[in-house]
């Protein structure tokens, strides 16, 4: 996304929202939002996660995208008690991009971890909620290319 291109209003009201606290701030919001990721629907339960696991991540992380109707829905399973942070982190940019067309997941910035973190200090986790964001986007060009009016779960072997 070129720099000149507008934020889709979601996706800045997150950046503005975490730009302008404080480190103590940050860290009391990351705890609330922890506790607010959508638990993963009983229907991805069986599902091999080969294909839905962010390797780059400390934390076990699986991703499961669905798309229908022109618009995106990512479920993420995790164990947020182990991994306060990657929870919150991933409630807070689901809250964003949820429910949206896949062009809303596209235009997040490459440097929306850096600045949504900035200060907080978790340098080591960046990579893994870098590698979490390109996994977003990767599943938002899937959904790009089948088109608005194809249902897909994430059982399709594409993914």
């Amino acid at each position: 996304m070129p720099d000149s291109a507008p934020l889709p209003p979601s996706v800045a009201r997150v950046l503005d929202r975490f730009g302008a606290m404080s480190r103590e701030e940050k860290m009391q919001a990351l705890v609330g939002y922890a506790k607010r990721l959508e638990p993963l629907p009983e229907r991805f339960r069986d599902l091999d996660r080969a294909a839905f696991t962010v390797p780059e991540c400390q934390t076990r992380v699986d991703i499961f995208p669905e798309h229908g109707d022109g618009r995106l829905h990512f479920y993420a399973d995790l164990d947020a008690r182990q991994s306060p942070t990657i929870a919150a982190f991933l409630s807070i940019i689901l809250g964003a991009v949820n429910d949206q067309p896949p062009e809303t997941t596209l235009a997040i910035p490459d440097d929306f971890v850096p600045r949504m973190m900035e200060g907080i200090g978790l340098h080591t986790r960046e990579l893994g909620l870098t590698a979490m964001v390109q996994r977003l986007k990767r599943h938002a060009r899937e959904a790009a290319q089948t088109g608005p009016g194809a249902a897909r779960a994430p059982s399709a072997p594409s993914l």
